[in-house]
């Protein structure tokens, strides 16, 4: 299996950065990739793309779970929606 090198090229155009990013990945990684994306009608740097901000989303999404479990078990004080409504004026 190759070495992933990751070389960033960051241009900045009307307040945008763009990125560009090289992977170098085995045969096998490549092919696999490839037939995926094919199977899915998606290009390659739209599968990477979507795939990297899901995997940052998911784990994001992890974090903030773990640390409203944390809070509820310090706290474990919970509301119904009536009650909720009626503190908000709602």
């Amino acid at each position: 299996m190759l070495t992933i090198v990751i070389q960033c090229i960051i241009i900045k155009l009307k307040g945008l950065i763009i990125m560009t990013i090289s992977v170098r990945l085995s045969d096998d990684d490549t092919r696999l990739i490839k037939t995926y994306a094919e199977m899915n009608n998606m290009l390659l740097s739209d599968l990477i793309r979507i795939a990297v901000i899901e995997k940052i989303e998911d784990e994001y999404d992890l974090k903030c779970y773990e640390q409203a479990l944390k809070e509820y078990k310090e706290n474990p004080k919970t509301y119904t929606l009536d009650e909720v409504k009626k503190e908000l004026g709602l």
